[in-house]
């Protein structure tokens, strides 16, 4: 039976904000989400250089709530774009500190990567025990699907695996069965969406936010190759204006001038034949790399799973539960409940439920 006291510590940093959160074994505590302005990150000149600024903040979080850092058992922190990694809950140790510090593993300069860094900061302080629960560079991909078509640039895996993994977890509760024994298909639509299957709770294949599949509010997902390198060549835009354009001023911004499904839908509702194509277009896209997703199962689906936040929409949710029912039941977890995630990991491996993920 499991300790009734023990408090865990989350930290999700992103972009522009810090989320944190405190939990009694699953009891969440207090959960605080600290924006950042642009002005107050400007002057770091690396997202490393903002580790003390962020680790202060959350220090000064736990202050104000009526916590010391001796009231902690184990701290966690998201998982970043390390080198490519199983899935599972990392204790943070010095070979994943000095990778992370050296740079030369990264994939990409992304906020998640100061997970790891703020975990082992506070938890030095106390002798506890620093984590991270499924990074952003969870790899399970099969051979098959790391073939791009061309050798020099191989399929790579990069996703919102911490939430993708928990609503699998979920997934399976709800039908009655161990994460093990089931196959999904898992939908995350956020500001980047990810098609993914998960072949008994392994993540065989995903369609990555960044470099294809359907497009997202910001982003462009699978462009014409030919037309895209045209584009490239053409001299009109140097590489930061390529990577602004694909990355936050593609998709749905791009074709109507808003990120929000949300507004989109009204306007397209109230008449804005823009608004109604593109939300459209991206349901179908949604819809055609689930299918092939499915396929990637050899159509053995027992559920459709959706999550992140455009979850919440339900003209979209409607929309692709019309579109997939016929791969099986449809499971709606609406937005992205990371930090419970983060210790949901944690406290699997403190349970023995699973074992301890060793980087090295």
């Amino acid at each position: 039976m499991a300790d009734k006291g023990r408090l865990i510590l989350a930290i999700n940093p992103g972009g522009t904000s810090t989320k944190v959160g405190l939990f009694r074994e699953t009891e969440l505590l207090f959960e605080k989400n600290v924006r950042h302005l642009p002005e107050e990150l400007a002057d770091f000149k690396t997202t490393f250089d903002q580790q003390d600024f962020r680790r202060n903040i959350i220090l000064q979080i736990l202050e104000e709530e009526g916590y010391c850092l001796e009231d902690l058992s184990a701290v966690v922190g998201r998982g970043g774009t390390f080198k490519p990694l199983e899935s599972g809950t990392y204790e943070v140790n010095e070979a994943l500190v000095e990778d992370i510090r050296d740079g030369s593993t990264l994939q990409a300069d992304h906020p998640s990567n100061l997970g790891a860094l703020l975990a082992s900061s506070i938890a030095k302080e106390t002798g506890i025990s620093p984590f991270i629960v499924d990074p952003v560079c969870v790899d399970e991909m099969i051979d098959e699907a790391r073939l791009s078509g061309l050798p020099a640039l191989e399929r790579t895996s990069l996703s919102h695996a911490l939430n993708i993994k928990m609503v699998a977890y979920k997934a399976a509760e709800k039908l009655g069965r161990k994460l093990g024994e089931i196959n999904l298909v898992v939908l995350h639509l956020g500001s980047g969406i990810s098609v993914n299957a998960l072949r008994r709770g392994r993540m065989i294949d995903t369609s990555q936010a960044n470099d294809g599949g359907p497009f997202s509010p910001q982003r462009v997902g699978a462009l014409p190759t030919t037309g895209l390198v045209k584009l490239c060549l053409s001299g009109d835009y140097t590489w930061k204006e390529m990577k602004e354009m694909l990355l936050k001023r593609g998709g749905l911004l791009a074709y109507t001038g808003t990120d929000h499904v949300g507004e989109a839908r009204e306007r397209a509702e109230n008449g804005d034949k823009d608004c109604d194509l593109a939300l459209r277009a991206m349901a179908y896209q949604i819809t055609k790399e689930a299918g092939a997703m499915a396929a990637a199962l050899a159509g053995n689906v027992d559920a459709v799973v959706i999550t992140g936040g455009i979850a919440n929409n339900k003209w979209m949710t409607d929309t692709l539960e019309h579109n997939l029912e016929f791969l099986g039941e449809i499971i709606i977890f609406p937005g992205e409940e990371e930090l419970e995630a983060l210790m949901r990991g944690v406290l699997r491996v403190l349970d023995s439920v699973e074992d301890i993920k060793v980087y090295k």
